[in-house]
């Protein structure tokens, strides 16, 4: 009898071995023992097995994973330049500032100019870039809207786009026109980053994400900005993280999206974490995580006024928390990311902001009640995230170390 391939292997152990615990959730020690037997799973190469490589190198053996998933690929070939110690000698980053603008101005065109650049503001605006996709941009776009309503404007230059194309990874190599983008550089935040100042940068994650993908932005932002600080938002848990899709959402119980928003937590704290080893102090959670995961609690005790259901592409309520598999917020949710983003980066809680948000929308929903609780919901959060740098022990909605 002919043995079977590494892949097929996998993934009847992972089928078999699993059978009547939770499959999306294996223990460190089950993880310790795959690894052993089959070292590819380990993508990123760093001797630890996390589940979501154990999840994508399950999804590779069985053909592409759960019938009937859609969305944005969880797998995916990452150029091997990655390993290397440098990038290509013609990487944008390499260049002069001056020469950084040059390459930018070209692609933009005659008449604009490559370079963003804000005022130092004495109101303590941090001046903001970042890249980011469709789980970010609900807060991104409410962000400013907040600040203004807190007393003062938010200056933000970022570099957006849709899915894997939104990435860390994506958009460095976009950037400095390296691997898929050899020849044909696009630094639009990287001519801004060098050529003018800068408080923060933030990120939306992506799926099998490394330290790497994010170290070369850090390295050089610090060397133009050095006091620069930089928050990596851990999104938030998906349906398509468990193995079957709910038929409803009776199975999608608060400890079911505890669990999977723990995944998620451990795998971004522990990127975070090793980028806080080499430049200590520098790198935050935005826990979005963490604060959906408390909503999904409030909402199973009825304490999110005006909130229908759990998944839209489950339960079919509009008013639902999120609104389809792949896991993009519901209406009325931006407010929530939008206010994580708010505490985290200002280290004060929203519940503080006095004077109205100007959101738009009717204001029928979120009500007033509503958005009271998002503002509690994401404070918490926040001060409790163990990598979110704010911390509020006296309770009075300011980070205790605060001027």
């Amino acid at each position: 009898m002919r043995a079977s391939s590494p892949l097929t292997a996998f993934s009847i152990l992972l089928v078999l071995g699993l059978a009547g615990a939770a499959p999306a959730n294996p223990s460190k020690e089950q993880l310790a023992r795959w690894l052993k037997q089959f070292p590819k799973a380990d993508s990123d190469g760093d001797g630890v097995l996390t589940r979501e490589e154990a999840a994508a190198y399950r999804a590779r053996a069985q053909g592409g994973g759960t019938k009937g998933r859609r969305g944005p690929p969880r797998s995916f070939e990452v150029h091997p330049g990655w390993q290397e110690d440098r990038f290509p000698g013609d990487a944008v980053c390499y260049q002069s500032p001056e020469r950084i603008k040059e390459i930018y101005a070209k692609v933009l065109g005659p008449g604009r100019n490559p370079v963003t650049s804000f005022p130092k503001s004495a109101d303590g605006a941090l001046r903001i870039v970042g890249t980011g996709h469709s789980f970010m941009a609900p807060g991104y776009k409410v962000l400013p809207k907040i600040c203004e309503a807190a007393g003062f404007r938010q200056p933000l230059h970022l570099h957006l786009g849709g899915g894997m194309t939104g990435s860390a990874r994506f958009k460095w190599e976009q950037e400095n026109g390296i691997f898929q983008f050899e020849g044909k550089p696009r630094p639009k935040l990287l001519a801004s980053i060098a050529n003018a100042q800068w408080e923060a940068m933030m990120w939306g994650p992506y799926f099998l994400d490394r330290p790497e993908y994010y170290r070369c932005w850090i390295e050089f932002c610090l060397k133009y900005n050095p006091e620069m600080k930089f928050y990596l938002s851990d999104a938030w848990p998906q349906v398509e993280q468990l193995d079957e899709i709910p038929e409803s959402e009776e199975e999608l119980t608060a400890t079911i999206i505890t669990r999977m928003g723990r995944e998620k937590h451990e795998a971004y704290c522990r990127i975070a974490g090793i980028l806080n080893e080499e430049f200590p102090d520098k790198v935050f959670i935005l826990p979005t995580c963490d604060a959906m995961v408390l909503a999904a609690q409030y909402y199973h005790r009825g304490e999110l006024p005006g909130v229908e259901g759990i998944n839209r592409a489950i339960g079919g309520k509009k008013r639902s928390l999120w609104s389809d598999r792949l896991g993009h917020l519901g209406p009325g949710l931006d407010r929530l990311e939008g206010y994580v983003f708010y505490a985290t980066l200002y280290r004060r809680s929203p519940e503080l902001i006095s004077d109205r948000i100007a959101f738009g929308g009717s204001g029928e929903f979120p009500g007033a009640r509503l958005d009271r609780v998002f503002r509690e919901i994401a404070w918490k959060a926040v001060v409790a995230h163990p990598l979110s740098g704010v911390r509020d022990e006296d309770g009075d909605g300011r980070a205790d170390d605060a001027p």
